[in-house]
């Protein structure tokens, strides 16, 4: 497989940064970056975790290390409608000299597995509208693309 998945620790918040960096400049939006590792520590890690991550890592290098090449990172949410928790996927990145691998497909394989095992009732996100290659590759997967909504946002201070 050339790849392993798993829950992200204490220890990681370097590496997923590096990573949100990374998707960051894919998604042409590296200006809206204000976070940080440490900040990414607190809210992953500390005394009240708000969200979770999963880590992809390639093969181990001569040394034994094996480099972050993905992540998915995601929290809970509630479906009023269906009166069901679910969980929502904040952001899924792979490396672009990783991609094709099926690296992405494991990821959601992996949040997919996790939901079902918590009782979710779904398993959301939302895709950049232009990203017709991530567009693409949710469908092939079996994701509905839901044309009737629009992101909505209130941003707070500087973060």
């Amino acid at each position: 497989m050339g790849f392993t998945i798993r829950p992200a620790v204490l220890g990681d918040e370097a590496a997923l940064f590096g990573l949100i960096q990374g998707l960051a400049r894919y998604a042409r939006l590296a200006h809206e970056v204000t976070g940080s590792a440490a900040a990414l520590r607190e809210h992953l890690f500390g005394p009240r975790p708000t969200a979770e991550a999963l880590l992809a890592e390639g093969e181990a290098d001569v040394d034994g290390v094996r480099q972050a090449i993905g992540f998915a990172l995601y929290f809970p949410h509630f479906s009023t409608f269906r009166t069901q928790p679910g969980l929502y996927l904040e952001d899924l990145f792979v490396v672009d000299s990783h991609r094709g691998r099926g690296i992405g497909r494991a990821l959601l394989a992996e949040l997919r597995r996790i939901a079902e095992a918590r009782g979710a009732g779904r398993l959301e996100w939302s895709v950049l509208q232009w990203n017709e290659k991530a567009i693409a590759f949710y469908r092939a997967l079996g994701a509905e693309i839901l044309p009737d909504y629009r992101v909505c946002r209130i941003s707070f201070g500087g973060g």
